[in-house]
């Protein structure tokens, strides 16, 4: 080592930071001479190729084990929460909603098509059936324009579409989920998506923020996301996964295993036709004051109104910090 590699103290001598790369290089940085064992490469490969020599993070077959599954489930839950953090998303607003209720305008070509179908073959008893249900589809559609508007509502609040404290938070899928995502997209604010693997495969809607749009592999973790900030649940008309969000929550809140937060069921309508919560009061199943634990709404304006006074009557702020008004 010469003079100017070392420090010009009087009574030590400090080498400088050593390189990168070494002069020299360990002896595991070279596999073992064919010299001295012609057949060793062969073997080194071998043990390379090996399962058990993958680091984990690149080993699926090891994490798709049953005993890994409790790191699995860690995961499924860690990374929306980090991403959901750097994006600065502090609480949410959860909608949901059938997957089959689209867009006016779609649904009515689905039912033109369908009944220009039946009239080439008006004894076909499916054609019948499926001209029925697009029929009560199309009159559903005025939903999705309510999810679209109250998207826009939810995007626009706090400080406007870059204010990511309050945003609105779906299943990620299409119909009434795609149509609060969209109204989210069309004022240039960001949204969320919780996807989930299933055996057949999907695709996300396409107005949520790529980097908010997350494919859970647990229905659990994903059940815990769409809580663990939600400010109010809006669900509108759907089916079993609408049904499971819903009753989960109420239970939640029933329970008082959350804080209460303000659950509107949008198309009174139909809800009440398809949940006769007074039969369970009269039955005994729940208490009268369970019927308060929600309500109806019908346009997005009521949806946005009732959620900013259950938080006025509350004496709290529906963003944190940021007196929210209503639209009366």
């Amino acid at each position: 080592m010469s003079e100017s590699d070392t420090s010009p103290f009087k009574y030590c001598t400090v080498p400088k930071p050593p390189a990168p790369e070494r002069r020299e290089p360990l002896p595991w940085q070279l596999p073992r001479p064919l010299e001295e064992d012609p057949d060793a490469w062969r073997r080194v490969q071998q043990i390379r190729a090996s399962a058990s020599f993958l680091p984990v993070v690149r080993d699926p077959d090891f994490l798709g084990r049953y005993e890994t599954r409790p790191v699995r489930l860690q995961l499924d839950y860690l990374k929306p929460e980090l991403e959901l953090q750097r994006a600065g998303v502090k609480n949410t607003v959860v909608v949901f909603g059938s997957t089959r209720i689209s867009e006016p305008k779609v649904a009515r070509n689905k039912l033109q098509a369908l009944k220009a179908a039946l009239e080439k073959c008006p004894d076909d008893g499916e054609l019948k059936r499926r001209v029925q249900v697009a029929e009560r589809i199309a009159a559903k559609a005025k939903y999705y324009e309510v999810a679209r508007e109250f998207g826009r509502l939810v995007g626009n609040s706090g400080q406007g579409p870059l204010d990511c404290r309050l945003v609105i938070m779906t299943g990620g899928g299409p119909g009434i989920m795609e149509a609060a995502n969209r109204g989210a997209f069309d004022v240039g604010a960001k949204s969320v998506g919780l996807n989930i693997t299933l055996p057949h495969e999907q695709f996300p809607n396409p107005y949520i923020a790529p980097e908010l749009c997350f494919q859970f592999h647990y229905f659990a973790m994903r059940k815990l996301h769409f809580l663990l900030r939600a400010r109010a649940l809006v669900a509108f008309p759907g089916g079993f996964g609408t049904m499971d969000e819903l009753f989960e929550t109420l239970t939640l809140i029933q329970t008082r295993k959350i804080q209460p937060v303000p659950v509107v069921l949008v198309g009174r309508e139909y809800w009440q036709r398809v949940i006769d919560f007074e039969f369970l009061v009269e039955e005994g199943a729940i208490d009268p004051e369970d019927l308060e634990l929600f309500w109806y709404a019908e346009t997005a304006e009521e949806i946005w109104n009732g959620i900013v006074w259950w938080y006025q009557s509350k004496g709290e702020d529906l963003i944190e910090g940021e007196p929210c008004r209503s639209l009366l």
